[in-house]
């Protein structure tokens, strides 16, 4: 297939997440990185768009600038990715698919479900696919976790366990610091940290692997650093649409963890474990039977998990591979709505626009639960009840 035309908004120097997506993009020959406005400071993202072998007329100094060049352009990007400061990607997303691009949106898509239902409205009215950075679902075997599931491996899912814990904002020295005191600011961050900063991946998580839908939710939150308005721990649980019983723990002040996404899976005939910082190995332990180590690479395993593995089993694979998947599955749903076809079921698996609208729903349900002592609220957006 031909290449694909790529830009990228925000992911400037010195950027925690920009490599790892220009990584995912170039890593399969998929797209070409061919416009961008990477940097708050006009002059600083031209030079560095520059430097990063982008045209001159292609780096540009701003969002406004890219979206205005670009759609006069008959070569112009297939794929737009906003990773810019969470409170600007509605806007942004808002903006590009109204005008014809598709577009990958790092979370959370946007800050409000108001604004996310009326994304979710454009994507479907245009026709532009507007997808969201859940890239944790790219790992080869988080995706054999979701076919083993879907072919019935495990029987009925009784029981999810997700986490996403760490320590690294367990400090109360850090209370000053700016790259972690805006998180748990209100007026910078919303109505929550922890959890719209990393529960709602382990949340996505679950519904990416058992398909089914959180309806509703139970919250336990707290600031365990009494300076901050905001939480840095959560308990969750919920329900889905199919009847599972999920359990959710979100942390930023577990001392001793270093990223801590793990998910398990409980069925009636076996389960299913997987930590992100193990991502080579899938735990599965069938009822009656013995515990098995499934290893990314090896033969026998399903359609999704054989298209996402690049390197011969026992060698890593890590986070920009992972993107890598999200993004190859993006030019293949790009391909075949120019090619007027059906696209490859096994790529057919990137994170959606109503996924996007859904965390965020959840993160305004965690909120109001917490604050009303843990009551039961409805985890579903409007539009989906």
């Amino acid at each position: 297939m031909a290449r694909l035309n790529w830009g990228m908004i925000g992911g400037g120097e010195g950027s925690q997440i920009g490599p790892a997506h220009r990584l995912g993009a170039g890593l399969d020959g998929a797209f070409s990185f061919v416009a961008g406005a990477l940097d708050h400071r006009p002059e600083a993202g031209r030079e560095y768009g520059q430097r990063l072998g982008l045209a001159t007329d292609r780096a540009y100094g701003d969002w406004r600038e890219m979206l205005d060049g670009e759609k006069r352009r008959e070569d112009r990007v297939d794929l737009v990715t906003v990773a810019t400061p969470n409170a600007t990607h509605f806007e942004i997303t808002k903006a590009f698919l109204e005008n014809g691009f598709h577009v990958l949106c790092e979370k959370p898509m946007t800050m409000t479900v108001e604004e996310g239902e009326e994304i979710v409205r454009i994507s479907k009215g245009t026709g532009n696919i507007c997808a969201v950075n859940y890239g944790y679902t790219g790992y080869s075997l988080v995706r054999h976790m979701k076919a083993m599931v879907a072919r019935g491996d495990l029987g009925k899912i009784r029981l999810v366990k997700a986490e996403f814990a760490h320590g690294h904002h367990a400090d109360a020295a850090d209370a000053d610091n700016p790259r972690v005191r805006w998180r748990y600011d209100p007026a910078q961050a919303g109505v929550s940290a922890q959890f719209a900063d990393c529960g709602i991946h382990a949340l996505h998580m679950a519904s990416f692997v058992t398909g089914q839908e959180v309806e509703r939710l139970s919250a336990d939150t707290v600031s365990c650093i009494a300076s901050r308005e905001l939480e840095d721990d959560a308990m969750v649980n919920f329900r889905m649409d199919s009847g599972a019983v999920g359990r959710l723990w979100t942390s930023s002040v577990a001392i001793g963890r270093q990223h801590g996404l793990t998910l398990q899976i409980f069925g009636e005939k076996g389960g299913l474990r997987w930590s992100q910082e193990q991502p080579n190995q899938l735990y599965w332990m069938p009822l009656n039977g013995r515990l098995e180590i499934i290893e990314r690479g090896e033969g026998g395993l399903s359609p999704e998990a054989d298209r996402t593995s690049r390197v011969t089993i026992g060698h890593a694979e890590g986070m920009p591979l992972a993107f890598a998947n999200i993004y190859t599955d993006l030019a293949e749903a790009i391909h075949a709505r120019k090619d007027g076809r059906p696209m490859d079921p096994a790529a057919d698996l990137y994170p959606r626009v109503e996924d996007g609208l859904r965390s965020m729903a959840a993160v305004f349900a965690v909120a109001d639960s917490g604050k009303r002592q843990g009551i039961w609220v409805d985890a579903r957006p409007p539009m989906f009840r």
